[in-house]
């Protein structure tokens, strides 16, 4: 039968989702929907403390808890070789802590038990005996001469993590030294949560008679996590199963891999049942996985034109107790290096050291693709500021300044190609639909009246995922570029 009719067009139009029907009628299937036979119940004991030695851990008062079925220290995954995990950074993290914690909220034993309110019980009868020590939170202070080190595991003795820079630095020294304006400004992107509406859990389900491994986690990265747990367990891959039923929201928050999911899959080891974990919102906001916290240096060179001739930038990026960052392989500092944004900068320069501090785990990639969000904040207010100093419209500076179209393709002064834009056409075009002329008169007559009205503009070039797969691996999983479809027609 022939059929007539446009093409499908996807481009440029709405496309319908396809999952709403269920979830409006409350069908969804979440990870704390899922309930198996003979399923456990996880709870974790944490650390009140940022960074304390511990000397001792009783658990006698909590396995006398009715329904308690076992509690796990650090010592017991010690003993079995899963006391620390590797991270997507290629760093290690502690599973459970071991002769101290160096994070607020760190786990430090597990209870499993009958019942989740039973493991509760049982995780507050576990008496932990802390020695208090000295905290560093300032990731400027965590680098003085005095300040304790941290990472007692490391053989390097230094709370420095690693130092990572591309670009020209003579020639932007050189630059910078001959520009007629130099702005030079200190901007601090705080550290923030992800806060998914949902907080991370797992259920670990572990058959002792094939061996095999079945987890039910809340992951954004299903497939890192079979390799990492294999790493981790000694479990070959084929005999580990990653379950990721309907998330609540991820935002780069359930890309890491977590001790929590670490202690359920050996509790279901121990046991041979399935045992289930589910942390609190106040467990999700203090332990899990935060972003940004960077510490950023910009000066940026210019003509009295308003013409930019050289950007550099120094940034100390905190990454907590552990570095338990998704970035690429190649790019510590993830793509922080798109910070010349959509301008022609004919130098630049950029470095960023990571250091540790006694906070949780920072560095992952929320909603951006790796540190872009830092990049275009940073070069978007830079602008700002020049643009002040020169006396000179924001919206004026950055049409002298965008990448011209005849310039595409165009290679940065970082080394980024940009295929194609133009940047200038679609700044006038929202300019023109904003009424900017009007909105700036708007702007003097209240400042007249002694109101306060402020005007953003960010033209900010974004990228977005991560390919092709011989540059961009996390923890040696290749990001793909290309696929292969096959299909089978059934035969009548």
């Amino acid at each position: 039968m022939a059929t007539t009719g446009q093409a499908h067009v996807v481009l440029g139009h709405p496309v319908r989702r396809k999952e709403d029907l269920r979830f409006i009628q409350g069908r969804g299937r979440y990870l704390d929907d899922i309930v198996l036979p003979r399923m456990a119940y996880m709870a974790l004991v944490r650390s009140p403390y940022a960074h304390a030695r511990i000397r001792s851990i009783r658990t006698d008062a909590a396995k006398a808890v009715p329904g308690v079925l076992a509690v796990i220290t650090g010592e017991d995954l010690e003993e079995l070789g899963l006391a620390w995990m590797p991270t997507l950074a290629g760093d290690k993290q502690m599973v459970l802590a071991v002769g101290k914690v160096l994070f607020q909220y760190q786990e430090v034993a597990a209870v499993v038990a009958e019942s989740r309110e039973a493991a509760v019980d049982g995780a507050q009868a576990v008496e932990v005996d802390y020695e208090p020590l000295p905290v560093v939170v300032d990731p400027f202070k965590a680098l003085e001469p005095d300040a304790p080190i941290l990472r007692e595991d490391r053989e390097q003795k230094t709370n420095h993590i690693w130092h990572w820079e591309v670009g020209d630095r003579e020639a932007t020294e050189e630059a910078l030294h001959r520009s007629e304006v130099v702005i030079r400004e200190h901007i601090k992107f705080q550290r923030v949560h992800p806060a998914p509406l949902e907080p991370c859990g797992c259920i670990a389900d572990f058959d002792r008679v094939t061996g095999r491994l079945t987890l039910y986690v809340t992951s954004q990265a299903p497939h890192a996590y079979r390799t990492l747990l294999a790493l981790v367990t000694k479990l070959p891959e084929h005999m580990i199963r990653v379950i990721s039923p309907d998330i609540g929201g991820g935002f780069g928050n359930k890309v890491a891999v977590y001790p929590g999911y670490v202690c359920a899959i050996v509790a279901s080891m121990m046991l041979g049942r399935p045992v289930k974990w589910v942390e609190t919102r106040t467990e999700n906001l203090t332990s899990t996985s935060f972003a940004r916290d960077y510490h950023m240096t910009v000066e940026l060179g210019a003509t009295r034109e308003g013409k930019v001739t050289a950007l550099r930038v120094k940034t100390l990026a905190d990454h907590g107790a552990f570095d338990a960052s998704a970035n690429p392989s190649r790019f510590p500092a993830g793509l922080f290096s798109i910070c010349t944004g959509s301008y022609d900068f004919p130098v630049a320069f950029a470095e960023v050291d990571a250091v540790y501090t006694n906070k949780a785990p920072g560095g992952i990639s929320y909603r951006c693709s790796f540190r872009v969000t830092e990049a275009s904040y940073l070069i978007e207010r830079a602008m700002d500021i020049l643009a002040d100093e020169l006396g000179m419209d924001p919206a004026e500076l950055r049409r002298r300044n965008f990448i011209p179209p005849e310039k595409f393709p165009y290679r940065s002064a970082l080394g980024w190609t940009y295929d194609s834009g133009n940047y200038v056409a679609a700044l006038d075009r929202a300019l023109e639909l904003i009424g900017y002329p009007e909105l700036r008169r708007e702007q003097e007559e209240r400042r007249r009246r002694g109101e306060l009205m402020g005007i953003g503009i960010s033209s900010y070039t974004e990228i977005v995922g991560a390919g092709p797969s011989h540059t961009f691996d996390i923890a040696g999983l290749k990001m793909f570029d290309s696929c292969e479809i096959r299909v089978h027609p059934n035969e009548f």
